[in-house]
């Protein structure tokens, strides 16, 4: 009696070792560009329709239903979210300043770096078209420096800052290129809403290109738009310099997934993903 429970013990555990296994290799193993193109136009999509959305709603309905601790903590947990769903899929980069990062960091390939910013604004433009449909005045939903004296340049430093934070944490949570786990979805989702909290007043903390020039090109609002483009630019490279000053340029392993190839799987009889 006591073989047999030990053999069916033994038998759990094995299915157990090789259901991880094989859920680890369908984490890590890559996907192909279309793929990544569609989950990477659907997230930018989703994440500008709720960031935007709710300075559109707020406007739409009147009187400020939507407070801002709200309005930039929803960001953050949706970011959270996709990041579970499709962090996978695309690595959810959903915005050119963290594809740039990659990029930078030697973890990309150079070939999809394009194809990634045509989808992210175009996911961008489509959400802002659907709340100009849904509530109008998208423009009620863009990101702005603050009124005030000096108040570009002081937004521009802001964004800076934010986005070396923000691609920071996400270089260093990554697998490869992509935010896969727990560890990158709370780390990354908590930062987007702890940022946007202290920081929206003066810039909108919006550390995305993308996120800002979709609802100013369909409101043809242009205000201080290069603020939103130059700082998450500077901003991801201090983050890239940073990292390379800590870690040291990256590892085989990274170098050989930024090609195509997959991540080592821990455990996997080959030692690695290659399927």
């Amino acid at each position: 009696m006591a073989d047999v429970t030990n053999m069916d013990s033994e038998h759990a555990a094995s299915l157990g070792r090789r259901y991880l296994i094989r859920f680890e290799e369908d984490t890590l193993r890559q996907r192909p560009l279309w793929i990544r193109l569609i989950i990477e136009f659907l997230g930018t999509f989703v994440l500008v329709t709720v960031a935007a959305g709710a300075g559109v709603i707020n406007h739409y309905a009147g009187g400020n239903p939507i407070s801002r601790a709200a309005a930039v903590i929803a960001p953050g947990a949706v970011v959270m979210a996709m990041i579970y769903a499709w962090g996978p899929l695309s690595g959810l980069h959903i915005n050119p300043a963290v594809t740039f990062g990659f990029t930078a960091r030697g973890v990309f390939p150079r070939a999809w770096v394009v194809p990634y910013w045509v989808v992210q604004l175009g996911g961008a433009i489509c959400a802002a078209l659907f709340l100009q449909l849904m509530f109008g005045d998208v423009a009620a939903g863009g990101n702005y420096p603050i009124a005030k004296p000096g108040g570009e340049w002081r937004s521009l430093v802001m964004e800076t800052v934010l986005t070396a934070i923000l691609v920071s944490i996400i270089l260093n949570t990554a697998t490869g290129s992509r935010s896969i786990g727990h560890n990158a979805a709370i780390a990354v989702g908590s930062t987007v809403a702890l940022l946007g909290l202290f920081a929206s007043p003066i810039s909108g903390a919006s550390m995305n290109p993308a996120r800002s020039l979709g609802p100013d090109i369909v409101s043809t609002d242009y205000t201080g738009w290069w603020v939103y483009v130059a700082g998450p630019v500077i901003g991801a490279t201090i983050a890239v310099l940073i990292i390379a000053a800590v870690r040291g340029l990256p590892r085989k392993e990274e170098r050989e997934a930024a090609e195509g190839g997959d991540l080592p799987i821990l455990g996997s009889p080959s030692g690695n993903g290659r399927q």
